[in-house]
C-alpha cells in the first residue's frame, strides 16, 4: 500500500536536491553528510516538536529510516 503524503513529489524532490547540492558543494563525505543531515533532524525535532512528542517522533523518523533501507535492498536484490 502506498503512503500518501501531503507533500507533493516535486516538493520533495525540489528540496533534497539543494540538500544534497549543499553537500556537493562542500565535498562531504558520506560520513560528514549523515552526521549533518542526522544534526539537522535533531535541530528540527528539538526546536519544532513539542517536548512531550519528541521521542515518538525520533522513533518513528527512525523506523522510516530503516524500511526505506529495507525495502532499497529488496529491490536491488
Amino acid at each position: 500500500m502506498p503512503i500518501l503524503s501531503k507533500y507533493s513529489t516535486e516538493q520533495i524532490e525540489s528540496l533534497m536536491q539543494e540538500l544534497q547540492g549543499v553537500l556537493q558543494a562542500h565535498n562531504a563525505s558520506v560520513d560528514l553528510g549523515l552526521l549533518a543531515l542526522g544534526n539537522l533532524a535533531t535541530h528540527i525535532i528539538n526546536k519544532q516538536v513539542p517536548e512531550a512528542l519528541r521521542a515518538d517522533v525520533a522513533s518513528s523518523f527512525a523506523q522510516a529510516l530503516q524500511q526505506s533501507i529495507t525495502v532499497t535492498k529488496k529491490v536491488i536484490q
